[in-house]
């Protein structure tokens, strides 16, 4: 049997999702051009280390956390959590992008129906991880494919992102998907895991790659 929640999450990790991640390449962008990411393999390094560093160890552990609170209706775990993780961002850059993303999901959840997701739009708090576990929890996606696939679209972004700005071809970008695809359920087995007093970022080259992208002169990508 076809699977419905599995579909909507194809949905939600789709980059035709209308929430403009295609814009942001988190600091990438600035380490192409200084020569940090320049090849294929530099590319993987450094998307796989923020995988590794940022994403594992702090979004995956927090969007379990806020995926929880949606099930169980606990609306002051969900603030704690967002408050937590939009504290965690190191740079304007990295807090404009999650705030953006977070309020574009939200603006598309609430058209299609999703219950929260417009009064949650118009809240200080809101971040794109947020919204994620909201249409997770509503449309009865495990915890686990949840993670994976918040996961895959951080990837496969960052990927779109090496081929435009290093560049690389098409190939490339499949082999250092192919690579990342092998450590994508440690990662996530790693997360579930982890204990409150776990989480964190320790990712120095993201936080200045993107606090200096913030004011890079020439750029493709949004700061």
């Amino acid at each position: 049997m076809i699977d419905l929640a599995m579909l909507r999450l194809w949905q939600l990790i789709s980059p035709a999702l209308p929430v403009g991640a295609y814009a942001y390449s988190q600091g990438q962008e600035y380490a192409v051009t200084e020569g940090w990411v320049h090849d294929e393999n530099s590319a993987l390094e450094w998307i796989s280390g923020i995988a590794e560093n940022s994403i594992a160890t702090l979004d995956l552990p927090v969007l379990q956390r806020l995926h929880t609170a949606w099930q169980q209706n606990d609306e002051p775990q969900l603030f704690y959590w967002s408050r937590f993780l939009i504290a965690s961002r190191e740079s304007s850059e990295i807090l404009a992008e999650d705030k953006h993303l977070g309020q574009a999901l939200a603006r598309l959840l609430g058209d299609l129906d999703v219950k929260h997701a417009t009064t949650w739009r118009l809240k200080k708090e809101v971040n794109f991880a947020l919204m994620f576990a909201l249409a997770c929890s509503h449309w009865k996606i495990g915890i686990h494919q949840a993670l994976a696939g918040y996961l895959w679209a951080w990837c496969e972004n960052q990927v779109a992102a090496a081929i435009k700005v290093v560049p690389l071809g098409q190939t490339a970008g499949q082999r250092i998907l192919s690579a990342l695809i092998v450590q994508i359920p440690v990662l996530v087995e790693r997360a579930m895991l982890t204990t409150d007093e776990g989480i964190g970022v320790l990712c120095p080259g993201l936080a200045i790659g993107s606090a200096r992208h913030e004011t890079q002169y020439s750029r493709l990508f949004r700061s």
